[in-house]
């Protein structure tokens, strides 16, 4: 989705010291994931608050946690040092990526960070295997997707 293409909700206003905190965590023009966690713990909102003022400041997002997207058209396991093909999945890890898809069908990044968390492993790697499941991740915490 182009940033054009965004829903901005209409009462949202940005706040001038977000947006230069956010202008100050650019990487080559765009805002990697990660910086914009800190930023949202930096100025206590939420990451959606986050993705929402770099979508009206017109800054794309890159370098998604999850792998998603933002890795020169890859996603951020393949091509690179990662080699995740090569890890045993840890038992329980596969059922709880299937029980936090949603009705819809989706399996939503939050969760997807909680697993990453519950099983010890890289964000990344709860990436790679939703995909490698065929589950979709959706919403993004930034309000990416």
């Amino acid at each position: 989705m182009s940033l054009d293409e965004k829903q901005i909700p209409q009462d949202f206003t940005v706040d001038e010291q977000l947006a230069e905190a956010i202008r100050d965590h650019l990487r080559g023009g765009k805002l990697p994931c990660a910086q914009a966690f800190v930023v949202a713990r930096q100025f206590d909102v939420s990451p959606k608050t986050v993705g929402l003022t770099a979508d009206v400041l017109q800054i794309h997002l890159t370098r998604c946690q999850l792998g998603l997207f933002g890795y020169g058209g890859k996603k951020g396991w393949e091509g690179g040092k990662t080699r995740f093909d090569t890890c045993e999945i840890p038992p329980g890890m596969e059922a709880a990526i299937r029980a936090a898809v949603d009705e819809e069908g989706n399996f939503a990044c939050a969760k997807a960070w909680e697993i990453a968390a519950q099983f010890k492993k890289p964000k990344m790697y709860v990436g790679y295997l939703a995909d490698k499941l065929g589950v979709r991740i959706s919403p993004c915490q930034l309000g990416a997707f």
